[in-house]
């Protein structure tokens, strides 16, 4: 199985050992032709509790953590 790695922008690092990471993500509509900005959020685990609110992160899949998190911090960009 291929992991999914996505980079975002840390919104909230007020879990312990959790962040919340929100992807932005870029596409054209299928029908209007126009260019949409979604974005979605997603929670990784923080084992060391590096990343702060506004770092640019990487977060790859993992096994499920807890009920929400199924995302591991592998990379921090200040």
């Amino acid at each position: 199985m291929v992991k999914r790695i996505l980079k975002g922008k840390v919104v909230s690092d007020k879990g312990k050992k959790t962040i919340v990471v929100q992807v932005s993500r870029r596409f054209a509509h299928p029908v209007f032709k126009k260019v949409i900005t979604t974005n979605k959020k997603y929670y990784a685990h923080d084992e060391k509790e590096i990343a702060k609110v506004g770092d640019l992160v990487s977060i790859i899949e993992s096994r499920p953590i807890s009920k929400l998190k199924r995302w591991t911090l592998i990379e921090e960009k200040k």
